[in-house]
């Protein structure tokens, strides 16, 4: 048996448990709880086909091929990250979105399952991703702003677990960082949510962390309509007692979820007929996905299968809740947690090596890491030399 250090495990796990998340969550996104139960015979409960057979051609679908195990443009962008800290081996800021993660988007073909064929990613991903292309690298916009203007949504916080990562056990440092280096890509909430998942993300790889952990630090970190939309999901679940045990039990908790998030959603009961007020800058909002997920986690108690199953039969944008939700539970439980049937499936249909993807960003992490230790030390070397010196004034006569 393999012997892993808590970073190398985690690492992998949190890499892993999203990717999970987000292929599993793929073939539900964008439909409603009761036409997934329809479409499936009852809940989804493990990895399920295209919504249409057809889905070359098929609209809304075509021409992606989700479900049958692909992750999706969530993944992609998170490997692109890990793949940017790995060159680096060190904190990333808004100018590394520029410099580095924008000529693997616009220069290095990947495998993209969803179209079955090599592509670059940014023929894949959303329009929201699309602009950080079109302002950093075609504009020529102070990364530090780029991100001003966008559509308001989750684009961020969907690939941002690599920043927790490099911040274990440090909160507030990972908001930070995230924060910083999505400035190039979101605004408003979107950016709000990044900060706020990259918090909870190295709070749940913390040695001895718990759901109450991850809590603390997103409630720590959040503000304006993210903090208020994580504080009543996290009232909501007062009192829960025990995760679901039946269908009716998660279906109830699915209801609680939205029902708590959706003064807080800016996309409107209807997901594809948005509303006019949809993505678009406020002090107020909430991106969804973000609540959704802690409450999913919150109401299965942190267990990674029941929290993932749940965002995937939820439904709406289910792939990134399911993304977020895998990688806290992840983080918390950690590889054991990650159902290893789900991953050698999810990484062959996808012709992915997730695992690869978890040890190439512990390495990295590592590295990292240990430089933060350097510089704490020599800070503290620094207080030290601050609160012990003294300085001897001369006297001044008097005029």
């Amino acid at each position: 048996m393999d012997s892993l250090t808590w970073l190398e495990d985690r690492a992998v796990a949190v890499i892993a448990g999203a990717a999970v998340g987000d292929a599993l969550g793929g073939a539900t996104e964008g439909w409603t709880p009761e036409q997934i139960e329809e479409r499936h015979s009852g809940r989804v409960t493990g990895i399920v086909g295209p919504w249409y057979p057809d889905w070359r051609d098929a609209r809304p679908i075509a021409p992606y091929h989700k479900g049958d195990g692909h992750v999706t443009d969530d993944t992609l962008m998170t490997r692109a990250l890990v793949e940017v800290y790995a060159k680096r081996r060190a904190h990333l800021d808004a100018y590394a979105m520029a410099e580095d993660l924008v000529p693997l988007m616009i220069g290095e073909p990947r495998w993209v399952p969803e179209l079955e064929s090599t592509a670059l990613l940014l023929q894949r991903v959303f329009l929201a991703e699309k602009w950080i292309v079109a302002r950093l690298h075609y504009g020529h916009v102070d990364p530090r702003e780029a991100g001003v203007g966008n559509v308001v949504n989750c684009g961020a916080a969907m690939y941002v677990t690599p920043v927790g990562l490099v911040n274990a056990g440090d909160p507030g440092g990972a908001y930070a960082e995230a924060i910083d280096l999505t400035g190039a890509h979101q605004s408003s909430y979107g950016r709000e949510a990044a900060g706020v998942m990259a918090a909870m993300v190295a709070a749940a790889v913390a040695p001895g962390a718990g759901v109450d952990d991850v809590v603390v630090a997103a409630l720590d970190v959040a503000h304006d309509g993210t903090a208020a939309a994580i504080r009543a999901v996290v009232d909501a679940f007062g009192g829960w007692t025990e995760p679901p045990r039946t269908d009716d039990e998660e279906r109830a908790l699915a209801r609680l979820v939205r029902e708590t998030v959706a003064p807080f959603d800016s996309v409107g009961p209807h997901y594809r007929q948005m509303s006019l007020d949809a993505r678009r800058p406020s002090r107020t909002k909430s991106i969804e996905e973000l609540p959704a997920a802690l409450g999913f986690v919150l109401g299965h108690a942190g267990d990674y299968r029941g929290a993932v199953l749940a965002a995937v039969n939820y439904g709406r944008d289910a792939d990134s809740i399911a993304t977020m939700a895998g990688a806290i539970c992840a983080g918390l439980g950690g590889t054991a947690a990650v159902p290893a049937e789900w991953l050698d499936a999810v990484s062959e249909a996808s012709r992915m090596d997730i695992r690869e993807t978890g040890r190439l960003m512990s390495s990295a992490a590592a590295d990292i890491l240990q430089a933060d230790r350097e510089r704490a030390h020599a800070r503290l070397a620094a207080l030290d030399a601050l609160d012990g010196a003294r300085v001897t004034v001369a006297a001044r006569e008097p005029a």
